[in-house]
C-alpha cells in the first residue's frame, strides 16, 4: 500500500479504459455533457474489498475529479466507517457524466444503450479484483446498471437507496440493515474504530470526511468536508445555476 497521503491518479489499466469511455453523445441533452466524465474514487490497485456504485458525478465530483466527494460522498464515507472500511473500498457511477435529474425518464433508456452498457461492464469487470466481497448499489440507476452487468462477481450485492434520497427514514433503515449485514460479510480494515450503526434520524456524526488519499495532490484543505455548509444549513459548498456554470464558495479562514 503506498504511504501517499494523496491519490496519484489511475494506474495505466485504467487510464486506458477510462480515455476509452463513449462520450454519450446521441444523448447529450440529458447531460452536463461539455463538463466531460468523472471515473472513480478509491482503491484501483487490487486492494478494495467493497465496490460501491452510485448514480453519476455532481458539480463539486466535477471540480475535484473523484466521485462521492461532495455532501452524498461524506454520507458514504460514513457509511464505510460504520463498516469498518476506510480506505479498502473502490467507488464508481451509473454515469460517468452528470445526468439532468428532471431527465430520469430517460435514464434507463440510456443505460441500456449497447456502447455505454459495454463499456460500463469493462469498468466493472476491472474494478472486481479477487479481493471483492461485497457490491453495494446506491440508487436505482446503479441498480439497473449492476442488474445489467452479467459478468458481476459472486458476492452480496446491497442495492440501497442513493446517499441524497428525499426520504429518510427509507433510507435509514435500508442502510441500518445492509452495516448490520456488510459487518459480517467483509473484512474491515485496519485499526478502524466502528461508528455505531444509524438511528432514526440522520445525524453530523454518521457524515465521514473524505481521506486525502482519495483526492488529487493540490485539493484544497476544506474539499471533502461540508460540515460548516451543514452548520448553517446547507448540503453542499458548490452549485451549478445552469449548464455552464459551476459555483464554488470556500469557508473564510479565521484571521
Amino acid at each position: 500500500m503506498s504511504a501517499r497521503q494523496f491519490d496519484p491518479g489511475p494506474p495505466s489499466k485504467f487510464e486506458t479504459l477510462f480515455a476509452a469511455c463513449p462520450p454519450p453523445t446521441a444523448f447529450r441533452e440529458h447531460f452536463w455533457f461539455d463538463w466531460g466524465p468523472v471515473f472513480y474514487r478509491g482503491r484501483l490497485d487490487g486492494s478494495a474489498r467493497v465496490l460501491a456504485i452510485a448514480s453519476d458525478p455532481g458539480a463539486t465530483e466535477r471540480l475535484i475529479g473523484r466521485t462521492l466527494v461532495g455532501d452524498a460522498g461524506q454520507r458514504v464515507q460514513g457509511f464505510f466507517v460504520k463498516i469498518g472500511l476506510d480506505r479498502s473500498y473502490a467507488l464508481a457511477n451509473a454515469f460517468p457524466y452528470s445526468f439532468i435529474p428532471s431527465h430520469g425518464s430517460s435514464a434507463k433508456k440510456v443505460l441500456r444503450d449497447p456502447e455505454q452498457l459495454e463499456w460500463r461492464n469493462r469498468l466493472y469487470d476491472a474494478l472486481a479484483n479477487p479481493n471483492l466481497q461485497a457490491v453495494i448499489a446506491f440508487g436505482a440507476y446503479a441498480a439497473y446498471a449492476v442488474d445489467r452487468w452479467p459478468t458481476a462477481p459472486a458476492v452480496p450485492i446491497h442495492r440501497l437507496p442513493h446517499p441524497s434520497s428525499h426520504s429518510e427514514p427509507k433510507l435509514l433503515d435500508a442502510w441500518r440493515r445492509a452495516v448490520t449485514e456488510l459487518r459480517g460479510q467483509v473484512t474491515p480494515d485496519p485499526d478502524v474504530q466502528l461508528d455505531p450503526n444509524y438511528g432514526d434520524t440522520f445525524e453530523e456524526s454518521d457524515y465521514a470526511s473524505i481521506p486525502r488519499r482519495d483526492l488529487p495532490f493540490g485539493a484544497p484543505s476544506f474539499v471533502g468536508d461540508d460540515a460548516w455548509v451543514r452548520a448553517s444549513g446547507g448540503h453542499g459548498s458548490v452549485n451549478r445555476p445552469d449548464d455552464f456554470t459551476i459555483e464554488w464558495l470556500a469557508p473564510r479562514s479565521n484571521p
